[in-house]
């Protein structure tokens, strides 16, 4: 039986699902809200002269039932959630996967999904296999004793080890997006500060559990690009940095390599600490039988310490990135592609012999924000979006360019991705600055003022790309 995939995302990520699936000769559907019925990945798919129907409304897009009723009326075979949503909900996976009418779950195994999914379960793992990770507990505190005697011991090995401003963070076990954490400078004021995040933590979350661990500070972010088979095969596609963010922490400048020595003078040996942290992944999913794309996200300190932060089971929206200094057969490989092909059981059909890096990339993550308003979403009506075309870089989005947008404030305000990439990183650069003097939006919100993006944040923040 022919495959066909049901789309359960938006925006570019959707047209990039959509136009992996052509290339592979599967059909496929899209669904979609009614904040996005001018989504460039829903008008593609409402050609009124085309019998196939394509595009199907939904309330939600983190309703099961909606898309599940889609994927059966349409006689789907497989689902790509994309990334957000249900990418890494091991629940949905379970439930597409056992149901009475079972579907192919593009992303790893749900049991893998739960187990990755669960930070500590991570740090307990990588710690067994002597993967390092940020000194502190790998399971919940509840004895307040035992607490204070790991706090203690933290910051004593810190001030050991001359680290300026010793503290140590104090998170809510069961917590999550930086709910229920506070800092701790001196031992004396920590059973203050536990009581009070285990208070929250059974309020808000049900479970006193608390996790202890070093605050990390100086760091770079990074990030390695795992792909596996179901058939035990592993491969990554070297690695990339992002740590410029936002407040909010969402990544808005991604570049790979990791590192480059022209960009900084590191007080270690790059290569040494890349190899090492791509060694570290690898050796993690094997142990798990990852089975499919995933990202292995680390911070590596001002002196070349790595450490494991956590893994995402799913596509993430820099994938490109990586692709763009990897070769396959001298082509740039489409992750989005091989992410799909194996998980409809395909065997990877190359080793890491075959894949070669070279050059260097930059993704920018263009959004309708005031960044200097601590990054506040803009909101309003897109009248002219313009981008160059070169054939060094690639733009990702779901904004038409033929008539008027508007900004659904249903979700972020991302525009557009755009990548560009060269032999050298300063020759990236020097394009990156290009490409996004060329870039042209115009628009107004309903009280008449003028689009705000984070254009001019970009151009100013390439020259900190893989800087301490």
């Amino acid at each position: 039986m022919k495959e066909k995939v049901l789309i359960a995302n938006r925006g570019e990520i959707a047209l990039r699902i959509m136009e992996a699936c052509k290339d592979l000769g599967l059909e496929y559907v899209v669904v979609y809200t009614s904040a996005d019925e001018e989504s460039e990945h829903v008008r593609r798919n409402l050609d009124s002269t085309s019998n196939v129907r394509r595009a199907w409304r939904i309330a939600s897009y983190t309703d099961p039932n909606d898309i599940l009723a889609v994927a059966d009326h349409t006689g789907c075979t497989a689902i790509h959630p994309g990334y957000g949503f249900f990418s890494e909900d091991f629940r949905f996976a379970r439930r597409v996967t056992v149901r009475n009418r079972p579907l192919t779950f593009i992303g790893p195994k749900w049991e893998v999904v739960k187990s990755l999914g669960d930070k500590i379960n991570t740090k307990r793992v990588a710690n067994k296999l002597g993967i390092p990770t940020i000194p502190g507990t790998d399971g919940p505190i509840y004895n307040e004793m035992e607490a204070e005697d790991i706090a203690q011991r933290l910051l004593e090995d810190q001030e050991a080890y001359h680290i300026k401003n010793p503290s140590i963070l104090v998170k809510a076990a069961a917590g999550g997006g930086g709910m229920g954490i506070e800092e701790v400078y001196q031992v004396e004021h920590f059973r203050r500060v536990y009581r009070q995040v285990q208070n929250y933590a059974k309020r808000q979350f049900g479970d006193g559990g608390v996790l202890i661990e070093q605050r990390i500070r100086d760091f770079n972010h990074l990030e390695v690009q795992i792909l596996c088979s179901r058939h035990g095969e592993r491969v990554h596609f070297g690695t990339r940095n992002c740590t410029i963010q936002s407040t909010g922490r969402q990544k808005r400048l991604e570049a790979a390599p990791c590192f480059d020595d022209s960009c900084f003078s590191y007080d270690f040996d790059a290569r040494e600490v890349q190899e090492k942290v791509v060694e570290y992944s690898l050796k993690l999913a094997s142990h798990v039988r990852y089975d499919n794309v995933g990202t292995w996200e680390w911070i590596v300190t001002r002196d070349g310490k790595p450490y494991l932060l956590e893994v995402n089971t799913r596509i993430q929206v820099e994938n490109d990135v990586s692709a763009r200094i990897s070769y396959l057969n001298n082509k740039h490989p489409n992750l989005i592609r091989e992410q799909i092909r194996l998980a409809l059981g395909d065997k990877l059909g190359y080793g890491q012999e075959d894949i070669k890096f070279r050059g260097a990339s930059i993704e920018f993550r263009i959004v309708a924000e005031d960044t200097y308003r601590g990054f506040a979403p803009w909101i309003g009506t897109i009248s002219r979006f313009a981008h160059p075309s070169h054939e060094w870089s690639a733009v990702y989005t779901h904004v038409p360019t033929d008539r008027p947008y508007s900004i659904p404030s249903d979700y972020d305000p991302n525009l557009a991705l755009a990548l560009v990439w060269g032999e050298t990183m300063a020759e990236a650069k020097e394009r990156g600055r290009q490409f996004l003097s060329e870039v042209v939006i115009e628009g107004s919100n309903a009280a008449g003022g003028q689009i705000m993006t984070n254009l001019p944040y970009l151009q100013e923040n390439i020259d900190r790309l893989l800087t301490f």
